[in-house]
């Protein structure tokens, strides 16, 4: 009885009812997923895929042409994009699993021999660009099964509990204890200087070496150390729950939901943007080795949920424009590079890396902020056309074919 009564509350948690509504394609999140990797592969090239060595400038105009380059794209696309794929990942986990639920089978044990899958694709992108964000994906995505089954208040009070960043909250509340507090510091500087010579001088077999050696174990600690592994995780509940609440479907009252989530995004980014942007320039007036943890913790958790407000702001204006606006014949087009959105992203690390690193055009001893941009567009318009001739013939972009293969593969 005693055993009975124990186990009562832990079914009552992990209770969830499949959706009786059929989970169908929707169109408006491969629209924001394109829009999605389009602006990351733009921030990886103005960032010479993680490089970061630039040329002098030729001039003072050029100067200040790309220092305005860097800092608008940054502000317009960084933390923002990388925002919308993580919960659109979220989503994607959640319409699979309630596919399956709905037949009666349990999608967990597929996802996670799918996030065991993804993480070798990470060790495969490691080869040519260290920066890769899949591995670290495969992690966080491992961390979130066992939510997908939780009912909807225990999903939501973790969700919130990972948007407060509670590494970062821990080092606020311990640095105004005890000043003295250093901040997280598991080593990822040391392993970024750890790679950059395989980078500017090396080949492409010393990239590879690196990247295997380097590559997780520094994207892994510095996402931890920024708060980008919390915040994955946050980003990825929060497209469970608006799975579940089906909001990317045109049903019922959602636009005047998107409505009003416009107006408190709109809200929160006016409050937050003239906070965040006092505190960072505090920040940065400080030398790195005076900064305390408070300090960083706090710049940290506000530029997060500064962009978190920047990221509902594009979300909710991409679906109103879509489902009540002209523009939606406009917005369809972007749907095909959002579908190949992992073959979009490996294939960005390959071509970025023979354009920035040594052993390819070595552009980083020439190309600047503004031309580094141009270089990004060109690939979005390469890839982009490459998608809509792929998917002519394929329902499935190649990487995304054989991941999914992999997925399905019988036991």
């Amino acid at each position: 009885m005693l055993i009975a009564n124990s186990q009562q509350p832990i079914a009552k948690i992990m209770t969830y009812t499949p959706s009786l509504k059929p989970n169908t394609r929707i169109d408006v999140a491969d629209i924001l997923r394109g829009i999605a990797i389009g602006g990351i592969v733009l921030i990886h090239f103005i960032e010479h895929l993680n490089f970061y060595l630039f040329p002098e400038p030729s001039s003072e105009f050029m100067a200040t042409l790309n220092q305005g380059v860097w800092d608008t794209t940054f502000f317009l696309l960084a933390g923002k994009m990388y925002a919308i794929f993580s919960m659109l990942f979220g989503l994607s986990f959640f319409i699979q699993h309630d596919n399956q639920a709905q037949q009666g089978k349990d999608f967990r044990p597929r996802f996670l021999w799918r996030m065991v899958l993804l993480f070798m694709w990470g060790l495969f992108d490691l080869l040519f660009y260290n920066g890769d964000i899949l591995t670290v994906y495969a992690v966080c995505g491992v961390l979130v099964v066992p939510f997908i089954r939780a009912n909807n208040k225990v999903l939501v009070a973790a969700t919130i509990f990972f948007a407060l960043q509670p590494i970062e909250l821990f080092y606020v509340v311990k640095g105004l204890i005890d000043p003295a507090t250093q901040s997280l510091n598991l080593g990822s500087s040391e392993l970024f200087k750890a790679i950059l010579p395989a980078q500017s001088e090396g080949s492409i077999i010393d990239v590879a070496v690196a990247g295997i050696k380097y590559g997780f174990p520094v994207n892994f600690t510095w996402a931890i150390e920024h708060g980008r592994m919390t915040q994955t995780i946050f980003l990825f509940l929060l497209g469970i729950y608006l799975g579940r609440k089906r909001l990317f479907y045109d049903e019922g009252n959602n636009v005047e939901i998107w409505k009003k989530i416009l107006i408190a995004s709109l809200c929160a980014f006016v409050v937050l943007f003239p906070i965040y942007d006092a505190v960072h320039d505090i920040v940065r007036a400080i030398p790195k080795a005076e900064r305390t943890c408070v300090q960083k913790s706090l710049d940290t958790m506000l530029n997060m949920w500064k962009n978190l407000s920047m990221m509902f702001t594009y979300v909710s204006t991409i679906v109103l424009l879509y489902y009540r606006t002209s523009a939606r014949n406009f917005l369809i087009k972007i749907a095909p590079y959002g579908k190949m959105s992992l073959t979009n992203y490996l294939t960005q690390s390959i071509v970025g890396g023979f354009v920035f690193y040594n052993w390819g055009l070595g552009m980083f001893r020439y190309s600047g902020h503004a031309s580094s941009l141009l270089l990004g567009a060109l690939c979005v318009a390469l890839q982009y056309i490459f998608c809509r001739w792929w998917l002519k013939s394929h329902s499935h972009g190649p990487f995304e074919s054989l991941w999914r293969k992999a997925t399905w593969i019988k036991r």
